[in-house]
Order: C-alpha cells, then sequence, then structure tokens
C-alpha cells in the first residue's frame, strides 16, 4: 500500500505554476508545507513549451512529484472561437507529460481535469461514479473530454505499470490573481470587471451572456489549491475525485449578489442569444473529505470581497488583470 508523502522531503515539478491556481498553489507549499524554494521546477511557458515531447523529457529529469497544472482554458466564448486548440493543446501536453513521467522514475503524478469533463445532464450533485454516464455539454466538450482521457492514461498506467497517477476534479476557481481579460475569464472576474467599468464610465447597465439561469459551483482559490496538495498528500487510489465546495447559485443570483457587493444599482441586461452552457454545475465533495480531509473554508460572500478589492487595487495601480 502506498503511503503518504511528506513534500518537504520531494523535487516537485509544477506546470502552470505562474497562472491563477498556480501562484497560490506554490505558495500554500512554500509557506504552509515548508518545501524548500529549491525543491519546486517551475518553468513557465517561455522555458519549456509543454505540447513539446522533447521539454516534456527535460522537465521531468530529477524530479520526485510532478503537479499539472498547465492548461489551455477560458470561458464559454473562447471554448467556442478555438475548439480545436482547446483539445489539441490540453490532451498533448498532459499524454506528454505523463509518458515522460512515467519513463523518468517519478514517484507520484497529480493530474488535474475539470468539471466540463462531466456529462451535460448529470444528476445533482455531481458524483464522481457518474463520469462517464454521458457527452459533455458542447460548448466547451473538446476541452472537457480532452482533460478526461488524463483519466484514462492515469488508470491504464496505474494498471499495467504501476505508475502513482491520481485524477482530481475540481469545480470552477475564482480570487485574487484571476484573469478579468473578458476574451478567456471565468465569470466572476468578467463580471466584476464589467461592473467597474460600468461604475467608471457612468453607465446605468451591464451586459452578461446568456439567460441567468444556469447554476455553478465555485471555489475559493485558496481552498483549491490546499485540496490539491492535500491529495498529492495522501491519496493514491485509481478513482477520480471532486474537489469543490459543494453549493450551487444561479447566474442570476451571483450576477446580482457582485452587484449589491459592488454597490451597483444599474441594469442587468441578459443577451440570450449566448449560449448558457450546461444547465447545472454543483459537486459532491464527500469523497475528497472521507479520503483526505478536504473541505472548502471560506465563505462564498467573502470570497467575493476579497475578489472585489484586489481587483480594484490592482486596477488602480495600473495593473492588467
Amino acid at each position: 500500500m502506498l503511503s503518504d508523502i511528506d513534500l518537504k522531503t520531494k523535487k516537485i515539478l509544477i506546470t502552470g505554476a505562474h497562472g491563477f491556481l498556480g501562484r497560490h498553489l506554490v505558495k500554500n507549499l512554500l509557506e504552509k508545507r515548508k518545501v524548500p524554494k529549491e525543491n519546486l521546477f517551475l518553468p513557465s511557458v517561455e522555458d519549456l513549451d509543454f505540447k513539446k515531447w522533447e521539454n516534456c523529457q527535460k522537465a521531468v529529469v530529477g524530479q520526485d512529484i510532478v503537479i499539472h497544472l498547465a492548461a489551455m482554458v477560458g470561458g464559454i466564448g473562447a471554448n467556442l472561437e478555438t475548439p480545436g486548440e482547446f483539445f489539441y493543446d490540453n490532451i498533448i501536453m498532459g499524454v506528454h507529460l505523463m509518458e515522460a513521467s512515467r519513463q523518468a522514475g517519478v514517484e507520484k503524478f497529480t493530474a488535474l481535469g475539470t468539471i466540463c469533463c462531466y456529462p451535460k445532464f448529470t444528476p445533482i450533485p455531481f458524483k464522481e461514479k457518474d463520469l462517464w454516464s454521458g457527452y459533455p455539454e458542447e460548448t466547451n466538450a473538446p476541452y472537457g473530454l480532452a482533460k478526461k482521457m488524463l483519466l484514462v492514461q492515469a488508470q491504464a498506467y496505474r494498471k499495467q505499470y504501476g505508475f502513482n497517477a491520481i485524477y482530481l476534479l475540481p469545480v470552477n476557481m475564482y480570487g485574487p490573481g484571476d484573469s478579468s481579460n473578458l476574451k478567456k475569464s471565468h465569470v466572476v472576474a468578467a463580471i466584476i470587471r464589467k461592473i467597474y467599468e460600468a461604475k467608471k464610465d457612468n453607465k446605468d447597465y451591464i451586459e452578461v451572456w446568456g439567460t441567468g439561469k444556469p447554476t455553478r459551483e465555485f471555489l475559493y482559490v485558496e481552498d483549491g489549491a490546499e485540496g490539491i496538495i492535500l491529495a498529492t498528500e495522501h491519496y493514491n487510489k485509481p478513482e477520480p475525485i471532486n474537489i469543490g465546495a459543494g453549493k450551487e447559485i444561479s447566474i442570476k443570483d451571483l450576477v446580482e449578489l457582485i452587484c449589491d457587493l459592488m454597490d451597483f444599482k444599474g441594469e442587468i441586461r441578459w443577451d440570450s442569444s449566448k449560449p448558457d452552457g450546461q444547465p447545472r454545475r454543483c459537486l459532491d465533495t464527500s469523497k475528497a473529505k472521507k479520503e483526505f480531509g478536504f473541505e472548502a473554508k471560506v465563505d462564498f460572500k467573502e470570497g467575493l470581497k476579497r475578489t472585489i478589492q484586489w481587483y480594484k487595487e490592482k486596477i488602480e495601480q495600473n495593473y492588467e488583470c
């Protein structure tokens, strides 16, 4: 039976370390886990493009643990515009990196899937056993299926080679440091930006995609980083595992809540010509609690307040969010 891992004694490669989630995960490892900085290998995409096989080979040399966060991500618009890139970039990075890790004798590989892996019509709350019960929601199916193949690979490699690869299914994350670029951002950051700019420009309305009816679940990014690290330390089984908060909110209620927190009194105009995406999303997180004691800690409203404050401070410093 595989034992728990003390990360302080390991050499750790983190792909996507300079992204939104990656920065929080690295901070957790350095400050909370007290992992020596020299034990972390944090290449940027400029250093090593993981779509290239030889770069994956280079990256894993001498590493004990690989935490694969790097991904091409974006909202519904980006997924609709470049589905081929979302499929190819994500599948090729993961497949190459896991195979290179296996060949190099890496001790453990933590692969991140996505809630987009789940079927379009999954019973609420999403349970891991329902992962294969249907086709993903069409607007992000290429992305979701590309990431889902890492689960197939991880389970196949465990069966044939005894390779300790685990597979996590995180829900949408939000928090300080998230991109609000409207071409690629997720909904929380995008709404904060739209409201901020409407107030600055004295506009009395904002426009939001869809009808507002779908529900989503959101996990504060620091909680997400903690869940991934706990799994890396303690989880060594082939079955996928959800990482989330276990609560859902409609997009309509979300937008109204952010408007309230930002004191925006204007109109919300819904563009129903734009797609809603998956009807509902909410995870059953009981398995993560049972297997490695993970529970989300940050209250959603408190997390939104922190995110809004961060955004305002960075914009006032002329920082491109």
